[in-house]
C-alpha cells in the first residue's frame, strides 16, 4: 500500500539565543498549530540555543542525544502527534558536536552531527561528525537529516540517496550573502538525485550573523514547493513520493568508477 504524502512544514524563525526553555516553549507552541496539518517540523540549525553563541555558553549548554532537551522535545512530539527534526549542541564524552535529532511520538529516530564545519562558526566550537547520513523510516517514508553546509556537498546529498532517502531533513542558518544556496543548491540537490530536500533557516540577525531567511523545499524535479521570504512563518509542503517524474542518476551512475556514494562504512 503507498503511504499517504509526508507532510513536511519548514519552520523560519529569529533565534533567541541561549534562551532553552524560551525555545522548548516556542517549539511546543508551533507544534500544536501545526497538529493534524503537518507529519513532521524542521526547525533551524542549533535552534534549542542559538548558533552564534559564545564557546562557553555552547560548553554549558550542550546535552547528551537522550538528554533533557530531547526528553522534552520527545514529549512536545507525543503531545501534538507531530514529529521533530531540531538543531542542538550534542555532548559526547568530551566532544561536542553541531547535531541534529528526528523525534516521533516520544522516539529519538536519528541523531546527525554535522560533517563540513563551516569556518571558525564551527570548527571553534565543534567537533566535525564522521558518519554518514542515517535513512530511518518516517510514517511510511524514508528520510535523512543533514545540516545546513553538508547539503552545499554534492556527496553528503548523494550518501542520503543512495541509502535510499526520499526526503533530506535540513535545518539550516545560511546568512545574507548565500542566498543562492536556497535559490540554486537545495534545488540542485533534490534533482540530481531524485529527492525532496527541506532547508528551514533563520531570518533577522543573531551575534554577528544575519540571516537570509529563504526556507525551501525542493521537488525531484528540481522545482521549489515552497520558498519563504525574509520574515518568519512555517511553509507546509506535502511530499507525493514517487509522483515526480526526474531523470533517474542514481541508477545511471559508473559506481563501478565513482563508488556508490555512501562513503567508507557503505
Amino acid at each position: 500500500m503507498t503511504p499517504d504524502p509526508l507532510r513536511v512544514a519548514v519552520w523560519q524563525c529569529r533565534s533567541h539565543p541561549l534562551d532553552v526553555e524560551g525555545n522548548l516553549e516556542r517549539l511546543a507552541a508551533v507544534c500544536r498549530q501545526l497538529a493534524g496539518r503537518a507529519d513532521v517540523v524542521v526547525t533551524p540549525e542549533m535552534f534549542v540555543t542559538g548558533y552564534d553563541i559564545p564557546l562557553d555558553d555552547v560548553r554549558r549548554l550542550a546535552e547528551p542525544a537522550d538528554g533533557a532537551i530531547a526528553r522534552t522535545v520527545a514529549e512536545i512530539s507525543r503531545q501534538s502527534g507531530v514529529a521533530v527534526a531540531y538543531g542542538y549542541p550534542e555532548l559526547d564524552g568530551e566532544l561536542i558536536y553541531n547535531a541534529a535529532q528526528l523525534v516521533e511520538a516520544g522516539e529519538r529516530l536519528a541523531n546527525h552531527r554535522k560533517l563540513h564545519l563551516f569556518t571558525g562558526l564551527d570548527s571553534a566550537r565543534f567537533a566535525p561528525g564522521d558518519r554518514c547520513p542515517e535513512v530511518v523510516e518516517l510514517r511510511g517514508h524514508r528520510v535523512a537529516m543533514l545540516i545546513c553546509y553538508d547539503v552545499e556537498f554534492p556527496e553528503a546529498v548523494r550518501a542520503a540517496a543512495s541509502g535510499g532517502a526520499e526526503a533530506v531533513l535540513v535545518p539550516t542558518a545560511n546568512m545574507v550573502g548565500y542566498e543562492a544556496v536556497s535559490t540554486v543548491l537545495v534545488p540542485a540537490r533534490a534533482y540530481e538525485n531524485g529527492c525532496y530536500v527541506a532547508y528551514a533557516n533563520y531570518c533577522g540577525t543573531e551575534g554577528g550573523q544575519t540571516y537570509a531567511g529563504l526556507s525551501t523545499v525542493a521537488g525531484p524535479d528540481g522545482a521549489a514547493l515552497a520558498l519563504a521570504g525574509d520574515d518568519e512563518g512555517v511553509e507546509i509542503v506535502s511530499l507525493h513520493v514517487g509522483d515526480v517524474v526526474a531523470p533517474d542518476y542514481l541508477a545511471d551512475r559508473r559506481i563501478d568508477l565513482f563508488g556508490d556514494g555512501r562513503g567508507r562504512d557503505s
